[in-house]
């Protein structure tokens, strides 16, 4: 089978592992990992993760099948970065979609779903490991599948969109308290997006990150 996968971006954290898997499936497979759609050969399937290009239906038409991996239980939280905009709403359980793409963003049959349940206390690179092992399995899912799949069509559900994050969304008030925030503190990219705040004429970052429990004992 003949696999593309376009992700627009070497530095988002999805990289490496999608480098893990492109390694893994070349065993069986012919797989190439691509950072702009000029670069793709066409095959069989084409896997967008993290895609910043528009992929028109004639790009898609290369391919026996044009696959989206998003976060949310479709169609509720179509759009942008719906993993942090849901664990900010105060959710622990979200659903990971395999769907077609499509014309219209987010709005594809779907391939299959996954559920993702956190404890509330992951910091971003766990959650980033947690839902990129789900979407390797999805990608899994996929090749496995292929030719044997019967998408369903979105159900009736009114959509719901996600405005896509800035690096605005990561600021912090010092005045609130850190309980408060800490969601906030979570999700936010401490290489990418890390969260800050404006205090005495300075800005600050705020990076945080989990103490063992054997660091706590030793204490």
């Amino acid at each position: 089978m003949k696999i593309s996968i376009l992700c627009s971006s070497a530095s988002h954290p999805v990289y490496p592992y999608l480098e893990n898997w492109v390694s893994a499936a070349s065993a069986t497979h012919s797989v190439e990992l691509v950072q702009t759609k000029a670069k793709l050969s066409g095959g069989d399937i084409l896997f967008l993760i993290s895609c910043h290009e528009i992929i028109s239906r004639q790009d898609r038409a290369r391919y026996g099948a044009a696959l989206v991996i998003h976060s949310s239980d479709l169609p509720e939280g179509r759009g942008w970065s719906p993993q942090n905009w849901q664990i900010l709403e105060g959710r622990n359980k979200l659903v990971v979609s395999l769907l077609e793409a499509d014309d219209k963003v987010d709005s594809g049959a779907i391939w299959a779903k996954r559920p993702v349940e956190f404890e509330g206390h992951e910091l971003c690179d766990e959650i980033n490991h947690r839902l990129f092992s789900v979407w390797l399995e999805l990608m899994d899912h996929a090749v496995e599948h292929f030719g044997r799949v019967v998408p369903q069509p979105q159900d009736g559900r009114e959509p719901t969109y996600y405005r896509r994050r800035t690096s605005e969304d990561s600021r912090l008030d010092p005045i609130q308290s850190i309980s408060a925030q800490f969601d906030l503190l979570r999700v936010a990219d401490p290489d990418r997006f890390p969260a800050f705040f404006d205090f005495r004429g300075h800005r600050y970052h705020v990076r945080i990150s989990k103490v063992s429990v054997s660091e706590v004992s030793d204490e």
